[in-house]
């Protein structure tokens, strides 16, 4: 692995996990690609191949320069510009808090892809309702905004996320939770957890 893509691993814990779960060649759609440094390193370090979506012109053009496919469009009015399973992963790390239209927006990653890979930072974190508890709003790694300049517009645990996939009828086939150090975390995964890292997929 290149120093370059070793440093933005170490700075993304969730695209260590990410990373490993695409296999070499495989199509993938990362939505909320920012300058598009993911789909980067999985075309590089997995061989992938896929595009960029991303709303903000900036990121598009940070896109554009990482030599990053990327489509300008918000992606809670959907996915139109995609076919039906026409990738092997639709990927949304630390992205699904600002949606408006969660229901939607991961019917259309299961739709448009085989299964999905999301990454969702954990307001239950022990860290997260101690500071409640302290009378402030939590500010940490993987919630890193103020309350009054967050892009958040929803807030929620890893169990409330995963009643909500069960409710859909979607399997989560694979989960991996994080502490805010990186960290693997084997229980108490609600409390302990900083970041849950999900592969799902239709029931």
């Amino acid at each position: 692995m290149n120093p370059a893509a070793a440093k933005t691993l170490a700075n993304r814990s969730d695209w260590n996990i990410i990373a490993s779960w695409v296999q070499p060649g495989e199509r993938v759609l990362d939505l909320g690609c920012g300058d598009g440094s993911l789909l980067k390193l999985l075309i590089e370090e997995r061989g992938a191949r896929g595009y960029g979506v991303e709303i903000d012109a900036q990121g598009v053009l940070a896109s554009i320069r990482n030599g990053i496919n990327v489509v300008q469009t918000d992606i809670d009015h959907g996915l139109a510009e995609f076919k039906d399973n026409a990738f092997e992963h639709v990927v949304l790390s630390r992205t699904l808090q600002t949606v408006r239209h969660t229901e939607n927006t991961l019917r259309e990653m299961l739709r448009v892809g085989r299964e999905a890979v999301v990454s969702v930072p954990n307001f239950g974190y022990w860290k997260n309702r101690q500071a409640v508890l302290n009378g402030r709003m939590p500010v940490s790694e993987d919630l890193p905004y103020q309350w009054y300049d967050t892009p958040n517009v929803r807030f929620f645990t890893l169990a409330d996320f995963e009643a909500l996939c069960e409710q859909m009828g979607i399997v989560v086939r694979t989960r991996e939770v994080l502490d805010d150090s990186g960290k693997p975390v084997l229980e108490e995964h609600n409390f302990l957890g900083s970041l849950g890292v999900y592969r799902i997929a239709k029931g």
